[in-house]
């Protein structure tokens, strides 16, 4: 693996998380928007900060490779312990390690929060997804059939979730 540096975003990171999220926008099945968001987004995720709530990326050479963010699972007060994440890569970035490193992190710091439960949907078919989830632990619960549709395709989500802490 090439020396990877996993630190907290900060604003100087998020165009290069805009473009790595863009991509996966317009090229594939990974995420459910059908346009990449406005910029702006990205700003007002990493005012979002708190526990339980990160945003991290994977930095070679100083170049953002990927990120990885935790945000609430849903905003009732009863999952206040639960987060979802989520992990993306620079398209070239993949089968390197960087993603196992990255989404480690993550997990660790959402642990370091006290938060009970990670849960995580990836959109089928995902082999690299799946096993990166069985990887850190995560155990598969169950599959939503053709619950999304883009690019005139109907797509299944697995739901994955780790115990923490």
């Amino acid at each position: 693996m090439a020396d990877v540096e996993i630190t907290a975003a900060v604003p100087e990171h998020l165009d290069q998380i805009a473009a790595i999220y863009a991509h996966a926008v317009l090229t594939s099945h990974a995420t459910f928007d059908l346009e990449p968001p406005p910029s702006s987004i990205w700003a007002d995720r990493l005012g979002e900060q708190g526990p339980g709530l990160h945003l991290v990326v994977a930095l070679v050479d100083g170049e953002v490779t990927g990120f990885a963010r935790s945000g609430r699972y849903r905003p009732k007060a009863a999952y206040d312990t639960t987060r979802e994440t989520s992990i993306y890569l620079a398209e070239d970035r993949g089968g390197r390690g960087i993603g196992s490193a990255l989404y480690a992190d993550l997990l660790d710091r959402v642990t370091g929060d006290d938060i009970r439960l990670a849960v995580a949907g990836v959109a089928e078919p995902n082999p690299a997804s799946s096993r990166l989830h069985t990887a850190l632990g995560f155990t598969r619960v169950g599959t939503m059939t053709q619950v999304g549709r883009k690019f005139d395709a109907y797509w299944d989500v697995t739901w994955w979730q780790k115990r923490l802490g």
